[in-house]
């Protein structure tokens, strides 16, 4: 009976101690890339919404100072006082995104497939508001929503005015101080961030899908239907969001082109820092408007699937 002798492999010599420093080193890189990006979150977002949260539950006066008191009752008091407020941001931003959807999808449509050499050009009309100041541009709107300008006589002429009166947004023969002003503004003002995401996913698409459709003898609206639009979902819910987040906290366009029925609760959380310096009840605001987003977001992004935003 013979046994056969397996060899052993040779034992692997360990890694010299510069191997072993260059290999942590690579493990390292990734981390300390994202060092800057960490500090800036922290410096400018987590410890300031700590702050934030410590300042919702104090009392006290600014003559008085004030201190902590882990007064959660200023949270219900907010809310149940300016609720109106919230209701109303909640049902501006909304109609704005709706309508700069339904602007903006023509247009970067437009751009993404029919534009030809003119799409740079387009796209810089597009970006060219960013270069004037919010300010500045809310501002203008209220020269264009005048009672003397050419929207209200062009209104008037078309017997439109009263049709939106009775809808109850408009007041008599006048737009400016009403909520069709400040939805105006908001579209205005937050177009450039729904069409940019709709351009950048139509742009994707492969226009031979198109072809397929048509060689199968597709209708127009049925190639809309069943290939652009489902494959433009991504941009439809990216552009949303970044439409309606901003807008749900705007006050400037309320301030402007409003009046007192309009104030939306970012005027509010303004007017309890700057004017009545009722810090808790800011914060206690600000916080409540941060999660009732927060909410309607993750409701809408689940609806709508995650696989979306990819």
């Amino acid at each position: 009976m013979s046994t056969t002798l397996v060899d052993k492999p040779p034992a692997q010599p360990a890694p010299a101690p510069e191997l072993r420093r260059t290999s942590v080193r690579k493990r390292l890189t990734p981390y300390w890339l994202l060092l800057p990006g960490i500090l800036w979150l922290l410096v400018f977002f987590a410890v300031p919404l700590v702050y934030q949260a410590s300042t919702s539950v104090q009392t006290g006066s600014l003559e008085e100072g004030f201190k902590v008191t882990w007064h959660f009752a200023t949270y219900w008091d907010a809310l149940t006082e300016y609720y109106p407020q919230f209701l109303r941001s909640v049902l501006y931003a909304g109609s704005a995104t709706l309508l700069c959807l339904l602007l903006g999808y023509p247009l970067a449509y437009l751009i993404a497939f029919r534009a030809g050499r003119w799409r740079n050009l387009i796209l810089v009309l597009v970006i060219a508001p960013f270069f004037t100041s919010f300010l500045i541009r809310t501002l203008a709107w209220k020269t264009i929503l005048a009672d003397s300008g050419p929207v209200v006589g062009a209104l008037n002429s078309l017997g439109l005015l009263e049709v939106t009166s009775m809808l109850g947004i408009t007041e008599g023969d006048r737009v400016l101080a009403t909520p069709l002003a400040v939805v105006c503004g908001l579209t205005y003002n937050f177009l450039p961030f729904m069409i940019l995401p709709l351009y950048t996913s139509l742009e994707r698409i492969d226009p031979r899908l198109h072809e397929a459709a048509r060689d199968l003898y597709a209708a127009p609206s049925t190639v809309f239907r069943k290939v652009t639009f489902p494959l433009s979902m991504p941009g439809v819910v990216s552009g949303t969001l970044l439409t309606f987040i901003p807008a749900s906290g705007d006050y400037v366009n309320a301030e402007l082109l409003g009046s007192t029925d309009t104030k939306m609760v970012g005027s509010v959380i303004q007017s309890q820092f700057l004017r009545i310096l009722d810090y808790p009840t800011a914060a206690a605001l600000s916080f409540i408007l941060m999660a009732v987003v927060l909410l309607m977001v993750t409701f809408y992004i689940r609806r709508a699937g995650t696989e979306d935003l990819l």
